[in-house]
């Protein structure tokens, strides 16, 4: 294949898991993908050695702190340097991409995101936050400048599967999977004195620390609840959540004939990435197989909302609609973040989020502004919770 032909990627959050991933999966594939802008956030020693390594025309470091060393290291083989936040929006409408992978971690990954689409570039997915606190402006812009979303989390990449030749039949329900945590069956009274070492052991997979503790709280399941509306036009009650714990079937789809469509494998992220990056094509990969003597019983209980309140607060926050995502995105990444730093104890994570979506004013139809301006509320009314709590 001529390198015309080739897919030119923008890699935003390249240092992260998923960021790292996609480059391995770039790199599997040198005859289909282009990386041509690489960003992170902080990391500048890794930026360096991913760029020397894929040779993009441009990365961008969000921290301009980090900006002397990035541009001493990379200027001289040509590679163009930017610093700040600004850069990012302004680099994914560069005429050279035609995919933006956004891996930004959290409410960080929407500006960048609404570029992009307003460019024309197809967008492969990772920053489910984006979609989380503003879904309606964003698939409406989507569709507006017919823009396709390529969904990157393996519970909606799984969905997306199940989905392909399917387009024309209408869905009855999703059924979204989740491990369930380290923390699955535990009670109240033990998640009281969980310490954040425990909570990041995932059992199944390797992720980032906030995504994880997310998984642990159940609001990563909550959020990928409020994801799944935008990305398949759903209503709160066509969107099921079971705990499977041996996370292989990653996801499923019912059709209005009762028929079920399960897409399946070992939990491997790169599967997803390559999926949404190849996207129509299936690409050869050397991933690890699935074998079903390895996983003799594959198990399905209920999720547990009494105990793990992030998923119930999740749903009400979907059903109610405007802003309220808003509101318990930009609160659970003020309390995550306090509870990595030895701030709050686990439980409280759910006290701060329903505590500012009660404070918090609601807009039912909200702008770009108003989003903007909710995230800015709830995180401050998260930070003096926090500080009343320590």
């Amino acid at each position: 294949m001529t390198d015309i032909k080739k897919r030119h990627i923008a890699i935003l959050g390249s240092t992260g898991s998923i960021g790292t991933q996609a480059i391995d999966v770039v790199k599997s594939h040198p005859d289909q993908f282009q990386v041509e802008v690489l960003t992170t956030n902080n990391n500048a020693d890794l930026l360096i050695q991913q760029a020397i390594d894929v040779k993009p025309n441009v990365v961008v470091i969000c921290n301009e702190d980090r900006y002397d060393q990035v541009f001493s290291a990379l200027d001289p083989i040509g590679i163009k340097v930017y610093a700040g936040a600004k850069a990012i929006a302004s680099v994914v409408q560069m005429d050279t991409i035609d995919m933006v992978l956004t891996a930004m971690v959290g409410y960080a990954g929407l500006l960048p995101t609404i570029k992009a689409i307003e460019a024309g570039k197809s967008i492969a997915l990772a920053n489910k936050e984006t979609l989380v606190v503003a879904g309606e402006l964003i698939t409406r812009l989507a569709a507006q400048k017919g823009v396709n979303i390529y969904p990157v989390d393996s519970e909606h990449s799984a969905i997306f599967q199940c989905l392909v030749g399917e387009f024309h039949n209408p869905i009855e329900k999703i059924i979204l999977t989740a491990s369930g945590g380290p923390f699955r069956g535990k009670s109240r009274e033990f998640l009281s004195t969980v310490t954040k070492a425990q909570a990041l052991k995932h059992p199944n997979w390797t992720m980032g620390a906030k995504i994880t503790i997310d998984s642990a709280t159940l609001m990563n399941k909550g959020l990928e609840v409020i994801e799944a509306k935008w990305l398949f036009g759903l209503t709160p009650d066509q969107i099921d959540v079971i705990v499977h714990p041996q996370s292989i079937i990653h996801s499923l789809v019912q059709f209005e004939d009762g028929s079920i469509k399960a897409q399946m494998g070992l939990p491997d992220m790169r599967l997803p990435i390559q999926f949404a990056l190849g996207y129509p094509n299936r690409l050869p990969s050397t991933f690890p197989r699935f074998n079903f003597l390895d996983y003799p019983s594959l198990t399905f209980e209920q999720p547990d909302l009494a105990t793990f309140r992030n998923l119930q607060l999740a749903f009400d926050a979907l059903n109610q609609g405007g802003n309220a995502p808003c509101i318990i995105n930009a609160a659970n990444e003020v309390a995550v973040d306090a509870f990595l730093h030895d701030q709050i104890g686990f439980l409280e994570i759910s006290e701060i989020i329903e505590s500012c979506l009660l404070k918090t004013s609601f807009v039912q139809n909200p702008t770009y502004d108003d989003y903007v301006q909710t995230d800015d509320t709830a995180r401050r009314l998260a930070s003096e919770r926090i500080k009343s709590l320590v």
